[in-house]
């Protein structure tokens, strides 16, 4: 009977840590789905072209963005949202008279160059979201071949205003600079996706 007490007493410490243990659990899963994706976006962007401005862009996207390729097509959809702004906003512009021929012939490359870069990121965002293993290095080529080419365009038309002595130019030149560094920020995901095999 002396030993009653005992087992009685090792029976209630023994059966307590278990529901200490999985309400510490519950609480801890919680707080974990936010945690590696924030810390993917710091490190991933640490590194690139524009790391601030990777890191504000992204950073809504730290949910959803769990992987290397979740943050690559995540960089994408930021890029070609900014690029199909800018197209529409040149699109508009364009369509106002003002300034010389030179001007407006400037301007009206630039309204074609941008359209291109839309068209080339669109196809990189789709190619993202088909990636399949067996083809994984040639849609990753693919990739970034589209990516530096909507940069090149960017960087193109921003140099087809640096001579003008537009009224617009200040802004129009604001906005273009904005798209082509989420674009460069886009490319070093990508190039990074393809280091990390897909992953």
């Amino acid at each position: 009977m002396s030993l009653l007490p005992f087992i009685l007493f090792a029976i209630v410490l023994l059966s307590s840590p278990p529901y200490s243990v999985t309400g510490k659990n519950h609480h801890h899963h919680q707080h974990d789905p936010q945690t590696p994706a924030s810390d993917l976006v710091r490190t991933s962007c640490v590194h690139a072209n524009y790391p601030n401005l990777c890191l504000r862009t992204l950073s809504t996207y730290a949910g959803p963005a769990r992987t290397p390729r979740d943050l690559a097509q995540a960089a994408v959809n930021v890029s070609l949202a900014r690029a199909s702004r800018v197209s529409k906003f040149l699109s508009r512009t364009a369509k106002g008279s003002f300034g010389s021929k030179r001007q407006r012939s400037a301007l009206g490359d630039c309204v074609e160059q941008i359209s291109d870069s839309v068209e080339e990121l669109s196809k990189t965002l789709s190619e993202l979201q088909h990636l399949r293993w067996e083809t994984f290095r040639w849609q990753m080529s693919n990739a970034q071949t589209w990516v530096s080419a909507a940069l090149t365009n960017e960087d193109t038309c921003l140099e087809g205003f640096e001579e003008l002595g537009m009224k617009m130019k200040s802004e129009v030149k604001r906005k273009i600079t904005n798209v082509a560094r989420v674009t460069s920020n886009a490319l070093y995901m990508i190039n990074r996706l393809d280091e990390s095999r897909g992953s």
